[in-house]
């Protein structure tokens, strides 16, 4: 059986979403146990088959604006996302599911689980939408607001692992995101990436990839540092939201946009779909001595379960022993693990 913790009361709805998403996991995927942490009495409200699914009670909840989460991590031991990450530190979970604050979800595996040895720097990594329906692995995007350039080289060779085991893409393409396709643009750190990522035998790296060929390009991963992505990633989720609501007033503002929604209905819908974050559960944080999966703060039932889903197939490929392979004799001068 796969074990998975699953943080209850993490997320802008709590308990609820988590249940029921738990609940139609066990019945989709016959090989997982859920352990989810949480306010015993709220979820037993909405829990109605507990086939395979254990409650254990927490005393309190990380709040989604926690302004100081290491202080919560650190003070908070009966908080649903600690116990939760302790669980999986002891061993009675191999992962753990959380729509809680990210940067306390990023905290709370950082100091519980810890980092994997060989790895220098944690990533959080979602996968983002694209032309083939494939997806994308775009890291990271917000655990670093800076990195070095062996940190982003490091954390490629993590994500070919992924991209490799958890996507089956065959021999994965990485692409540096940078301002223009040539080699000599961009920072420092990205002309110093380019020329390790170029030179290493790990990854498959195929050069530059600018922001507008981000949905198009037939690279598996993108890499940049955290700062540029999460700006990359909201620009993304914002134009979207954006594109939709344009969509919207245009179909109501003539007849004629109302008869052709009935004809493009079924076609609007799964345009949607390719783009809702939901259809892929949350972002992967990588670096970390188990599988972790992060949830989006406003994920519904549906994408808890793809969430476990991806918790699921984490484990099932055994990533962290393939990524702890790779990296054993990759060392950063300065630098301890």
């Amino acid at each position: 059986m796969i074990r998975i913790a699953l943080d209850g009361m993490g997320g802008d709805i709590g308990a609820k979403v988590n249940v029921l998403g738990a609940m139609k996991a066990v019945e989709t995927f016959k090989d997982i146990e859920i352990t989810i942490f949480g306010d015993e009495t709220e979820i037993k409200q909405y829990l109605t088959n507990s086939e395979r699914i254990t409650v254990i009670h927490s005393g309190s909840v990380i709040s989604m604006g926690e302004f100081d989460p290491i202080k919560a991590i650190r003070t908070q031991k009966d908080a649903s996302l600690v116990m939760a990450t302790k669980y999986v530190k002891d061993g009675f979970s191999d992962a753990i599911v959380s729509a809680g604050p990210t940067q306390a979800v990023v905290i709370a595996v950082h100091l519980i689980i810890k980092r994997m040895e060989g790895m220098h720097r944690v990533a959080i990594a979602p996968i983002v939408p694209s032309l083939d329906r494939k997806g994308k692995i775009l890291l990271d995007v917000g655990a670093n607001i800076e990195l070095r350039s062996e940190h982003l080289l490091e954390l490629a060779i993590y994500a070919s692992v992924v991209a490799e085991s958890f996507l089956n893409r065959k021999n994965p393409k990485v692409g540096l995101l940078n301002i223009g396709t040539e080699a000599g643009k961009g920072r420092e750190v990205d002309k110093e990436t380019f020329k390790l990522l170029s030179e290493s035998k790990d990854v498959n790296f195929v050069g530059n990839i600018e922001p507008k060929e981000l949905f198009t390009t037939d690279s598996d991963i993108l890499i940049t540092d955290g700062f540029t992505g999460n700006m990359i990633l909201k620009t993304l989720e914002g134009t979207a939201k954006g594109m939709g609501l344009m969509l919207k007033e245009e179909i109501k503002s003539s007849i004629g946009g109302k008869i052709g929604y009935l004809f493009m209905r079924k076609n609007l819908k799964r345009f949607a779909k390719r783009l809702d974050a939901s259809e892929i559960g949350g972002a992967m944080i990588f670096g970390i001595n188990a599988p972790v999966i992060k949830a989006h703060g406003s994920s519904d039932a549906k994408a808890i379960l793809n969430a476990i889903k991806q918790a699921r197939t984490f484990v099932q490929a055994d990533i962290i022993n393939k990524v702890k392979d790779k990296i054993k004799d990759f060392n950063i001068e300065g630098e301890s693990n």
